[in-house]
Formats: C-alpha cells, structure tokens, sequence
C-alpha cells in the first residue's frame, strides 16, 4: 500500500518555473530568479502571510545550488544545534563551498540566539534565509536584519490558487467533477494561502466520496471551512486591522470601519480589546468637537462587559457608525506630543512663585503665592498671570 502524501506536499514546486505567484521576486527580471541564476545569493529573510511560499522558495534554492543546505525550526531549536551547523559551515568553507541556514519562524528567536547567529552571518561563514510571518522591523535584531536583504511575500490571488486547484484535482481526482464555481469559493476561502487551498480541495474530496456524489459542491466546502478568516491575535494581522479600523473612522469611512471592526470579531478578537481602541479613538480624533463621543464609546465599553459576544457586536457597529460620522478634532493629541517633547528637553522646570501655595510663613517669605490674582475677583474673570514656566512663558500649545 502506497504512503500518504498530503497535496501540500506531493505538489512542492522543484523550480522556479514551476513555483506560482511571488512574480516580482522570482519572475523574470525578479532579483531572487537573478541571484539562482548568478549562483550566488545573500542572506535574505522572507516575511509574509502562512502559505505565500517562503519554505518552497527556499527548498528551490536548495535543489538549485551548490551550496550545504540546513533547515531548522525555530521552536525546536536553539544555540546548540546552530553550534553544530556552524562548525560544518566553517569546515565547508575550508573546501570552498557555501553554507546555508534556512531558519524558518526566525521571529521565535530571542535576541541571545539571534545575537549568536550574527557574527557567522557577518563574515559570510553561514548565508541566512529567515523565514517570518512577524514584520521583521519589530521581532529581528537591527543588526542582524541590517546584514540580510528582506524580501516582502504577497498573499497569492485568487486566481492562481484556483488555477493551480484546477490542475491538481484533474490529475489527482479525474472521477470527481470540480467546476468553476466550486474552485473559485476554494480559492477565495483560502486567504491567498496555497497550502490552504490544497488542504481544502482534499478534505472537500474526502468529503464527496465518503457521500458517494460524483461532483464537489459549494455545499461541500462549506461543510469543510468552519472558519475562514485568517488572524493572527498576536502577529501582523492583528496591527493591520485595528489600523484599518482606526484609519477607516478618522477617514469618515463608516462602511469601511464596520467591515474592519467584524473582520475582527469573527476571527475571535476579544470585544473589549475593540472597544478599549475606540474609546482611545473619541478622544484621539474627536476630542472637544463632540464631547458626546467619549461618553458614547465608554457606555459602549460597558455595554461589551455586561453582555458580551455575540450580543455586543451590534454596540460595536453604532459606536463605529457613530465615530466616524463624528467632527474630528486632534488639538488634544497634538497637545499632549508637545508637552512631552517640552518636558524631554527640559526636564523639572520650576513652578512660578506667584501660583505656589504659600502655606506656611517661611514659604510666603519665601515668595510662594506672591502676586497671584485670583481670577474670580477680576471684572474679566481671567487673568494674565504667568502660569507656565519661566524657559516656556510664552509657549502656546493650542492655536
């Protein structure tokens, strides 16, 4: 009997012609294409989305060049297997031959065992190929990342999942009928991500002939999806909505905040975590021109721990609507950067005397509270006393 081999695996592109999607790296005047072709590559690290190709890739370049190539995980591993590789590394450059270290999930690597890894990388004894789904500006060491090139991976589109999906299942499973539609909704469910869209197409097959039909249905896959959102509550994805959410109400954009705010929901997002930003949100970008917000988005806040999900989504729609409709006013925001920035240079200013308490003779002696006015007293009811700090008297932070 034959071993079992997922589609994932079984269909792992050998070259680059037959790799799909990632054009703008490895197509034609792609510069990943160019350094295989050349025979020499630098240390790169790959980011982006699960399923986008960045484990193929580098399994391409290692079938394709002279090079030692190792893999690692970098959940399972740590200093003591990279010391391992470094001496093989060291003993290959003895010889002339180049050694590449594929470290894949390199995000899950502390500073240590990053820092280990960066004298090697430096001299050229090992060629990094770090592979991520973490922005790397954040979860790689500057230093390390300054000496490797960063290649961005894009989700794939629909239509080369669904291409590739076709071509499969008539090789694979020619007694099953896959028409266009059945292929589409697999593609578009699979969130660019190959691997995804594989694994669907074979459970939804499984799926048709353990019901004896002849022909995969949208009905199938659904039965196969129960959740097709792909987010990650601690990665990437999960900054670029709540940005979305927060860019989408500052831009007036009700439709668009609504979508972002149940992209956010569906994929398990904690209730309170998207009303705690948009409470932040009503005073951020609204402030002063609709004092109403801030109590609007609190209540709401409020509302999300009494009830909770599912209930509470609808609270989060109004208050999305809510917010976006909203006047923007960010004079508090602004305010707040240049108070900071005044207190970073200038440290402990002294209080003015005049509006000191001088609750004591020594203090009054001293000076504390001598010619403060008493704004209430004044015809005005406002003073021009100084309140600020001598260095920053004349400073206005609001215009």
């Amino acid at each position: 009997m034959p071993i079992y081999e997922p589609l994932a695996s079984k269909y792992r592109p050998k070259t680059l012609d037959d790799f799909v999607g990632q054009d703008h790296l490895v197509g034609k005047d792609g510069p990943i294409r160019k350094f295989l072709e050349s025979g020499r590559i630098p240390s790169m690290i790959f980011w982006g989305p699960p399923g986008t190709g960045k484990t193929t890739l580098a399994y391409i370049l290692s079938l394709n060049l002279y090079y030692d190539f190792h893999k690692l995980q970098a959940v399972t591993s740590g200093k003591d297997t990279l010391r391992k590789i470094i001496k093989i590394a060291l003993s290959n450059q003895q010889y002339g031959k180049k050694t590449i270290l594929f470290l894949d999930e390199i995000h899950r690597w502390n500073k240590a065992q990053q820092d280990a890894l960066l004298p090697y990388v430096e001299k050229g004894i090992v060629i990094l190929i770090g592979a991520t789904t973490e922005n790397p500006s954040f979860t790689i060491n500057s230093a390390l990342l300054s000496r490797a090139k960063v290649f961005v991976f894009k989700q794939q589109t629909e239509e080369d999942i669904s291409n590739l999906l076709k071509k499969i299942s008539k090789k694979e499973f020619p007694q099953i009928t896959v028409k266009k539609k059945a292929l589409d909704m697999m593609a578009n469910l699979s969130n660019g991500d190959i691997r995804s869209g594989l694994n669907v197409l074979e459970m939804a097959i499984t799926l048709t002939e353990s019901s004896n039909k002849k022909e995969l249905t949208e009905e199938i896959i659904r039965d196969t999806i129960q959740k097709p959102v792909y987010y990650d509550k601690n990665g990437e994805e999960h900054f670029n909505i709540i940005s979305a959410i927060h860019k989408s109400m500052r831009s007036s954009n009700p439709d668009a905040a609504c979508y972002w705010v149940g992209r956010m929901l569906s994929a398990g997002e904690d209730p309170l975590y998207v009303a705690r930003r948009m409470l932040r949100f009503a005073s951020e970008d609204i402030g002063n021109a609709d004092i109403n917000a801030i109590v609007m988005a609190n209540t709401v806040y409020e509302a999300c721990q009494k009830i909770g999900m599912p209930e509470c989504e609808i609270f989060l729609m109004q208050l999305a609507i809510y917010l976006s409709k909203a006047p923007k006013d960010n004079t508090a925001y602004v305010v707040e950067g240049l108070v900071k920035k005044d207190i970073e240079q200038y440290g402990n200013l002294p209080v003015p005397l005049n509006i000191r308490n001088g609750e004591t003779k020594l203090m009054r002696e001293l000076g504390y509270g001598k010619g403060y006015e008493y704004d209430h007293d004044l015809e005005g009811k406002k003073s021009n006393q100084q309140c600020l700090p001598d260095k920053l008297k004349n400073r206005k932070y609001i215009t």
